[in-house]
């Protein structure tokens, strides 16, 4: 058999689709990998080329493929989608990614750091909960409107109100929205407790949060 010198994998949480081709571009080789058997199969692979799209567990499979020998390439999606041919499905956008990887002019993603994974999921994770608080807040402030009490916007605002308003017994507040609102101000707590727990966690990767560390980490972050 032909040796193999490329390889466009198209990853999927459960099955996967593998494309082999030679220095040629010919393809020699196309197989379904159930996911128990990726790292079995790249292992008794050659070291090659290993094209994959830049998604959803595109960095993990890149360090499992790099340690056990292989040159791995991440590639954008959009800059996949020219390559593909005919109509679409799994093997032709494996064969699309090899196609795409040997491209002398193609534009990759650096695969990430552990370290780069774990700012990232940091900040998503951070920005998911401010944006959560932020809605809480909204959401709040429009439920007192309806009874006649009007804040001026902003989340410090809420948390000085709400313990006021509990207290104050001639504001018109029914019983069972007292508990409604005692139970968003709960909410608002932890909300607060989980991104200054965030930040605190953001304090010990300072070593790396260099302005160079930065910008990387929001160029890779775009995919």
């Amino acid at each position: 058999m032909k040796k193999i010198t490329t390889i466009g994998l198209d990853l999927a949480k459960n099955v996967f689709h593998v494309i082999c081709c030679n220095e040629h571009g010919k393809v020699i080789r196309k197989r379904m990998l159930r996911r128990k058997e990726v790292i079995l199969f790249f292992t008794q692979m050659p070291s090659c080329l290993v094209g994959m799209e830049a998604c959803s567990g595109a960095h993990y499979w890149a360090h499992q493929f790099t340690a056990l020998g292989h040159q791995v390439k991440l590639i954008p999606a959009q800059f996949v989608k020219p390559f593909v041919q005919g109509n679409k499905n799994d093997y032709n956008d494996a064969l699309a990614i090899a196609e795409a990887v040997v491209r002398p002019n193609m534009r990759f993603v650096t695969p990430k750091t552990t370290a780069q994974q774990d700012i990232q999921a940091l900040h998503r994770l951070r920005e998911r909960r401010l944006q959560e608080r932020t809605a809480l807040c909204n959401q709040i402030r429009g439920l007192l409107a309806e009874y006649g009490l009007v804040l001026p916007q902003g989340v410090n605002v809420i948390r000085r109100s709400i313990p006021e308003l509990l207290e104050d017994a001639e504001n018109g507040l029914s019983d069972l929205f007292r508990q409604l609102l005692a139970q968003g101000y709960q909410q608002l707590q932890e909300l607060d407790k989980h991104i200054s727990r965030c930040i605190s966690l953001g304090s010990k990767f300072a070593h790396i949060s260099s302005e160079k560390a930065s910008f990387q980490c929001q160029y890779l972050c775009n995919y």
